[in-house]
């Protein structure tokens, strides 16, 4: 069994300076997100209202699997044109760790 994560960092439209402004930038993200059968959740970032972290994780048999999963979690964001992704750190767990 692995585990896959990634949390992005986001940097928010400049419209967004309140925290309603800024969950109607999130929550489609993360509801995109769990197309990919992830579990996908604001993480971070809850009190900055022009920056966002989206946090995923994924398990799977095998970790080429994981890692696909992750990889189009990260286009599906990058890909999206009303935010800028800033960072993405990403982490691999095996039942061994």
């Amino acid at each position: 069994m692995y585990t896959a994560t990634a949390v992005f960092d986001l940097l928010l439209p400049g419209d967004s300076r309140s925290l309603k402004a800024k969950r109607s930038y999130v929550r489609p993200i993360v509801a995109a997100l769990r197309r990919f059968e992830v579990s996908a959740a604001e993480v971070g970032a809850l009190d900055l209202h022009g920056r966002a972290e989206i946090g995923v994780a994924v398990v799977a048999a095998e970790p080429a699997h994981a890692r696909e999963v992750i990889d189009s979690c990260e286009r599906l964001v990058a890909g999206r044109p009303e935010v800028e992704l800033l960072s993405v750190r990403r982490g691999l767990h095996g039942a061994d760790d």
